[in-house]
């Protein structure tokens, strides 16, 4: 299975109304829906979604693996906002997310 495959499977897991309010609270603008800072926000609450379903099933090892690979994901892109020099931004998004 290809991780495009995959991790369109495990974003199915957040609702249509929780996104968007996710969205609302990371984006830039009205009508930001793709910035880093929103990637990171609605791959913050798939990690705390699928950490509480990991939580009742211990032994779901697939959901294991796509937890690792959207954690993964997550240190992709703030890694990149700390390359840019936005420390303004990294640290408020760091703080939303409350990460170290």
């Amino acid at each position: 299975m290809s991780k495009k495959i995959f991790y369109d499977r495990i974003k199915a897991m957040l609702k249509k109304n929780e996104k968007k309010k996710t969205i609302k609270q990371f984006q830039k603008h009205s009508g930001d829906t793709g910035s880093v800072e929103v990637q990171i926000g609605l791959l913050t609450k798939e990690i705390e979604s699928l950490s509480s379903h990991l939580k009742k099933n211990p032994k779901d090892n697939s959901a294991r693996r796509g937890l690792l690979f959207i954690v993964n994901k997550r240190k992709k892109l703030l890694k990149y906002l700390e390359s840019k020099n936005e420390t303004e931004v990294l640290k408020r998004v760091k703080e939303k997310i409350k990460t170290k």
